[in-house]
């Protein structure tokens, strides 16, 4: 168990700290290589989340298809100022206009245009120019201004309209699929900060400057969580469209009754074919660029869009820490089905709270677990797989060098009942004995490898034939061995294997020792005895090794029966209580000549035995009558 603990509390100790690690990275901002992964993640939340209803504030007036029939695209600004001036008449609370007017026109329209913007509370765009495109870097350090979007420099409107008007930033951050995930609600450039136009349009409307603080500020009395850098992250509503908007040229007509504008925030924004100021979401592959300032506005008003600050990024290293730790547990704890039924639920039950959490407007991050969770549960899942497959190959191994010590059968019986004879049993079983006779001596002569040589090529005939006839070979005792038929289970046919092995292990005794050279096979002999009855059967043994033993006087008659047939000059002895069992179809009968019953003493045992004296009829001198 140890062994085991150690390996794993490293593993789950390299796991917290890679979560750690990309947690620390995720809370500083630094995790930009994940921004696809969360994106698709992000998406995926938003359609499960589905559609909602945008707070009763906003409507948007669009610079549409209809009206660029008629007016042209780019709109004209004495157009632009009779549209305000149209939009002024139902006293909206804030005219925000989402178009740059940073170049000098007609000079008739742009005085218009200033006038009427100067009629009425409105906020005009500016635009932010970061070097090289890229509008987000990473910060090497913190401070309230440090972390905002650097613009190289601001595209602002002409004075006149500055003048007449508030002026917020209209870019949005996208993610590498370029769809917009957040509003920067401050700039800098140099020492300059800019407000963004939802911002500057919220604080008009709410009639109140915004309090700026590190990752927060506050519109009055409302508090605004924001993500680094003061970014606001967007929630879309669902496709265009969503935000009530009508058309500039319905303005134009005279066709509003008001109801759609009066006391509500108008944007007036480009959403013409070709205008380009549009972006995918997930609800809508082209959702114009004024909805998105629009949603923005909303959330800023309302206090409906999401949430991700640093206290949910910092839940976010929680989850990165926590997760791989958990799945490397379960990992060790089981590797079986239970195991990965419990690592899928972990992450059922994650992905559930993360989504749970997303539809309710808390935006915990997706691709950070899951790049902090799956390299150390996949690596250690498949270190756990290289030890259990060698462990597996090593136990292989055992058992083969089980099967060598023990007999197969006996050894995968044990393999699927490992209780078996913890208590002795009384069983009726064949026993047969062999030996070779003369060996002792001989093997002064040949020396330790030759003897060696010998007996083992004695031992793989016995263990071939005693296995082709069914039985077990309990232990080989130097050039003799123990062979029982009926240990694991008892079988009806025990006495005639018993009977066939006695047979064949004469003849391929016979055989083998005529195949060694004179000077061997001249002093060698061999003897055989098989009996019939009860053995205990048991393991004996101390704690770290046992074997199975057979004992009783069954044992003892076959052991002693060899050396009936050592006396007899012959190479079987067998008692007549085997050959009664084994029935009169059995090899004895059928491959040699029998000759008996003889009653017999036995060694160490008062009374007499009937017996039965058997040779191969190749090599009988005499030919006798056998007797049932």
């Amino acid at each position: 168990m140890k062994r085991r603990a150690l390996p794993t509390l490293i593993a789950l100790l390299l796991a917290g700290l890679w979560g750690a690690g990309l947690g620390y990275l995720h809370w500083r901002g630094n995790m930009w290589f994940l921004d696809r992964i969360e994106a698709t993640m992000t998406d995926v939340r938003t359609n499960i989340r589905g559609t909602a209803s945008p707070p009763d504030l906003i409507t948007i007036v669009a610079i549409d298809d209809e009206l660029a029939k008629g007016e042209g695209f780019p709109l004209n600004r004495a157009t632009l100022s009779r549209l305000i001036d149209e939009i002024a008449r139902f006293d909206p609370k804030i005219i925000a206009v989402d178009l740059l007017l940073v170049d000098p026109k007609e000079k008739k329209g742009d005085e218009a245009l200033a006038r009427s913007l100067g009629g009425s509370t409105t906020v005009i765009a500016a635009a932010a120019v970061f070097a090289g495109g890229k509008q987000w870097i990473p910060p090497q350090a913190d401070g309230p201004l440090v972390r905002l979007p650097d613009a190289e420099r601001f595209l602002m409107p002409l004075q006149m309209f500055s003048d007449a008007a508030a002026v917020g930033v209209v870019n949005v951050a996208t993610d590498q699929t370029g769809t917009p995930r957040f509003v920067p609600l401050l700039f800098r450039s140099g020492d300059q900060v800019e407000a963004s136009l939802p911002l500057r349009v919220a604080a008009l409307a709410i009639g109140t400057e915004p309090e700026i603080e590190p990752n927060r500020l506050f519109l009055g009395t409302r508090l605004i969580r924001t993500d680094l850098g003061h970014l606001l992250p967007l929630a879309f509503y669902g496709p265009r469209g969503t935000i009530p908007t009508i058309s500039a040229a319905a303005v134009l007509s005279g066709q509003l009754t008001g109801g759609e504008i009066r006391n509500r925030i108008v944007v007036i924004g480009a959403t013409a074919t070709g205008g380009g100021d549009v972006f995918p979401t997930p609800f809508d592959p082209v959702l114009p660029g004024v909805e998105v300032i629009s949603t923005a506005i909303a959330h800023l008003m309302s206090g409906d869009g999401i949430v991700r600050d640093r206290y949910v990024r910092l839940v976010d290293a929680g989850f990165a820490v926590v997760l791989p730790m958990v799945l490397v547990a379960l990992v060790a704890w089981r590797r079986s089905a239970i195991g990965l039924a419990a690592v899928i639920g972990v992450v059922l039950i994650w992905a559930t709270v993360n989504v749970t959490a997303f539809s309710n407007g808390i935006w915990l991050s997706a691709a950070l677990p899951m790049a902090a969770a799956a390299p150390p549960a996949i690596l250690f899942g498949a270190v756990q797989l290289w030890r259990d497959r060698n462990r597996a190959q090593y136990f292989a191994t055992q058992s083969k060098l089980l099967q060598r010590v023990q007999a197969p059968g006996l050894g995968q019986w044990l393999a699927k009942h490992g209780d078996f004879l913890q208590e002795p049993v009384r069983e009726d079983v064949a026993v047969v004995f062999i030996d070779l006779s003369g060996f002792t001596g001989l093997s002064e002569t040949l020396g330790p490898n030759a003897t060696r040589e010998l007996l083992s090529a004695f031992h793989t005939l016995v263990d071939e034939e005693v296995t082709e006839c069914g039985g077990i070979v309990t232990s080989f005792m130097g050039d003799g061995a123990m062979i029982l038929f009926g240990l694991p289970e008892p079988a009806a046919d025990d006495a005639s294997r018993a009977a066939s092995c006695s047979v064949r292990l004469s003849h391929r005794t016979r055989d083998w020792l005529a195949s060694q050279p004179a000077s061997t096979s001249s002093r060698l002999g061999y003897k055989i005895g098989a009996h019939f009855g009860t053995v205990i059967a048991s393991r004996l043994g101390g704690e770290s090794h046992q074997h199975i033993a057979a004992t009783g006087d069954t044992v003892n008659i076959a052991s002693r029966l060899m050396e009936v047939a050592a006396s007899h000059r012959t190479e079987l002895a067998v008692s007549d209580e085997l050959l009664h069992v084994a029935g009169k179809d059995c090899d004895l009968y059928k491959a040699g000549v029998l000759q008996g019953p003889i009653e017999t003493n036995i060694r160490g045992r008062s009374g007499s035995l009937a017996v039965w004296l058997w040779k191969d009829a190749e090599v009988a001198t005499n030919h006798c009558s056998s007797r049932i």
